[in-house]
């Protein structure tokens, strides 16, 4: 399995509300947009890479917003994966609109895709099935942002929840399955891998995540620390 949170391209010299406070929301020279161009090919080019390194029957998650959602959906078509489902990760806690002049930003879509059209891909719909108390689960997931007891070895400013991750990995995996994560960051979908089971492969341009990542694999290797987290997703 594939996880992706590539870069949404929304950093616009705007501003934003975190934790009560009027910052921007600029995230990096990474997240700068030059173009719709620009971001068509850069998502060309990962998802070519990334599909050739896809075994016939795995599926892939790419996240995003309006930012880049639409061509991430128009690449995948064109290289011929099979697009299953689209998700509205709905938050439970999301920032207020600082402008005032639109609907408070409160969600995004999660794209799940496989690689064959013909080639079947794994689901484990009773799990899923289970998780919501009895009832086929949704592609509308309300879910909390990231907690701050996640953000003990520090944190991505595009750091994804445990809790979404856990929910994607259990349901597209089985135990002892490969996931890579593109762009890991500081490397959620790892630590959520380990968690349950999966191995996993992160990979990214900053070495300042990747010290994160390293600090939050070793976090989890105190079996106290393990159960805890465990416990709390």
């Amino acid at each position: 399995m594939v996880f992706a949170d590539p870069p949404y391209f929304l950093s616009n010299d705007g501003l934003t509300i975190k934790n009560g406070k009027i910052t921007s929301v600029n995230k990096g020279k990474w997240d700068k947009s030059k173009g719709f161009e620009y971001i068509n090919n850069f998502n060309r080019r990962w998802l070519k890479l990334i599909r050739d390194k896809m075994k016939e029957d795995a599926t892939i998650w790419i996240s995003g917003t309006m930012h880049n959602i639409f061509s991430v959906g128009q690449i995948l078509t064109e290289l011929d994966f099979k697009i299953l489902n689209i998700i509205t990760w709905q938050k439970t806690n999301p920032p207020p609109n600082f402008s005032r002049r639109y609907f408070t930003h409160s969600t995004e879509q999660i794209i799940w895709a496989r690689k064959n059209a013909k080639v079947p891909h794994y689901f484990n719909y009773n799990l899923m099935k289970e998780l919501n108390e009895g009832k086929q689960m949704k592609d509308v997931w309300s879910l909390p942002a990231i907690a701050k007891w996640e953000k003990s070895c520090g944190k991505h400013p595009t750091q994804k929840p445990l809790s979404v991750l856990t929910r994607i990995i259990l349901a597209s995996t089985r135990k002892g399955a490969w996931i890579i994560d593109p762009f890991t960051g500081s490397s959620t979908t790892g630590i959520a891998a380990n968690l349950f089971e999966r191995k996993f492969l992160g990979i990214d341009i900053e070495q300042k995540y990747l010290e994160i990542s390293k600090c939050r694999k070793m976090e989890i290797e105190d079996e106290l620390v393990f159960k805890r987290y465990q416990s709390k997703i």
